[in-house]
């Protein structure tokens, strides 16, 4: 167990397990606050917004998909903004020094990719994409983004607060006097590439990240709760096949039964610390 004793705690013990190379990291929304973008879950694992809208909720109808674009158009301007923080470029750094062999995220605000870890594996999708239902051509969102500016040209961002998956609270007669983008190719139903709560992750991805996991010697994991299935399942797996699982978020997370290693602590500055640490 690279010489940790269960739930050891301290930065040394998470310093010599990365030092050895090859850990895997599973990252979550704990990682982007300092960014500025909020999490879904407090400390104490109590949801802290609405819940997002499900996939099953968006097919439903015209309404669903009007209320889900006005919000998300409404707060895109936060999340296109958002730039990378200190936990992500120690990430980066981490990666590029060949102390993480992989990087699996649960975030879709692609700030892993920004941060410099470009082959970071996008678990749930991302933001910056949209795809059609229809004919499945993905385009970015930047398009769709001024398609919408000049279909609604009287909209004005009347939001509350920012959500972790994109969208903002909205005044229902805002809601009501949006316009929707088609597909400009097929005239299809547009989506955002991402995962909606209620949607299963792409098989293949799946498969991609269980062989990421399996190549590597521990499991490290950033910011996350732990709450959905689509990350839990790999913490899981890492610790049946009983390889090392540590774990630095705030508050608890559902597998904190399974971790060698648990550190509570602010992810920019423990990851900093980490990165220089090591000499990355």
């Amino acid at each position: 167990m690279d010489g940790m004793t269960a739930h050891e705690d301290g930065l040394p013990a998470l310093a010599r397990l990365l030092a050895g190379g090859g850990v895997a990291v599973l990252s979550g929304a704990g990682l982007s606050t300092e960014s500025g973008i909020p999490d879904y879950r407090g400390p104490d694992g109590i949801r802290r917004h609405r819940a997002p809208m499900t996939y099953q909720e968006f097919l439903a109808g015209e309404p669903a998909r009007r209320r889900y674009w006005a919000r998300s158009h409404a707060g895109r301007a936060v999340i296109a903004g958002a730039r990378p923080n200190a936990g992500h470029f120690a990430v980066a750094r981490l990666r590029a020094a060949g102390r993480l062999s992989a990087v699996i995220t649960q975030n879709v605000d692609g700030l892993h990719r920004a941060a410099g870890t470009a082959d970071a594996v996008e678990l749930h999708g991302g933001l910056d994409r949209v795809i059609c239902l229809g004919c499945g051509a993905v385009s970015p969102r930047a398009e769709l983004d001024e398609r919408l500016a000049a279909l609604n040209p009287a909209f004005r961002d009347a939001g509350s607060r920012i959500n972790p998956d994109g969208d903002v609270e909205l005044p229902d007669d805002l809601v009501a006097s949006f316009t929707v983008a088609d597909c400009a190719r097929c005239g299809g139903i547009l989506k955002p590439d991402v995962v909606f709560f209620g949607e299963s992750v792409p098989k293949d991805r799946v498969e991609h990240c269980y062989r990421l996991v399996d190549e590597a010697r521990a499991l490290l994991v950033l910011g996350s709760s732990l709450a959905v299935m689509s990350g839990l399942r790999f913490v899981r797996h890492t610790a049946k096949s009983g390889k090392p699982v540590a774990i630095v978020t705030r508050g608890t997370t559902r597998a904190d039964d399974l971790a060698t290693l648990r550190l509570d602590r602010p992810l920019g500055e423990t990851l900093t610390s980490l990165a220089t640490d090591l000499g990355a």
